[in-house]
């Protein structure tokens, strides 16, 4: 980069800006804004306000307006209220939809992979920030589904509750992920 007396600059990796006031070979001295004077090399140093005059003199002010006036005439896409509150992920945990054989699999052995199988949904959701979740257990005995609340119910920034009723029956639960969680 060519550098001349009177350029204004920043120096790399500190917090440091001025005017360059003298030049000798790679070495730059800068008269910073507190009114010192110290040596950089030129590869420590990059110009700050001829870069920023230089893009605002590239710039068509028309193009601009015109590009803005264009934006706002394109009109939003609505959704249904309906649409805004359905959840974002569901995981069903109906054995058959998880393995693809469990003939030879204890009822323990089905519960646990049903248990795993929502614990690693749950981290996924959490990590990818998805903040609904529905966990299809279906209606069974009820072993799975109090499980999975006592899964729920040891994760802080998690709260569970029966899903909609019209959608999945008693059969399912949703859980809200909350984004920020205070300690």
């Amino acid at each position: 980069m060519k550098f001349k007396i009177g350029d204004s600059v920043s120096v790399l990796d500190e917090d440091i800006n001025g005017v360059i006031s003298k030049i000798v070979g790679e070495t730059i001295v800068i008269e910073t804004d507190d009114g010192f004077d110290m040596e950089f090399l030129s590869s420590e140093v990059i110009k700050t306000k001829s870069l920023t005059s230089q893009l605002f003199t590239d710039i068509d002010v028309k193009s601009v307006i015109n590009e803005k006036e264009t934006s706002h005439k394109h009109k939003s896409i609505k959704v249904k209220p309906k649409d805004r509150t359905l959840p974002a992920m569901e995981v069903d945990l109906h054995i058959h939809q998880i393995t693809t054989s469990n003939k030879h699999m204890s009822n323990y052995e089905m519960l646990n992979l049903q248990l795993d199988t929502a614990r690693y949904k749950l981290e996924f959701a959490i990590k990818k920030r998805i903040q609904k979740v529905v966990f299809i257990h279906g209606v069974g005995e009820g072993v799975l589904k109090a499980e999975l609340d006592y899964l729920f119910g040891r994760y802080d920034n998690v709260k569970f509750y029966e899903a909609d009723y019209q959608k999945y029956g008693l059969g399912a639960t949703e859980v809200y992920i909350y984004k920020n969680v205070k300690d």
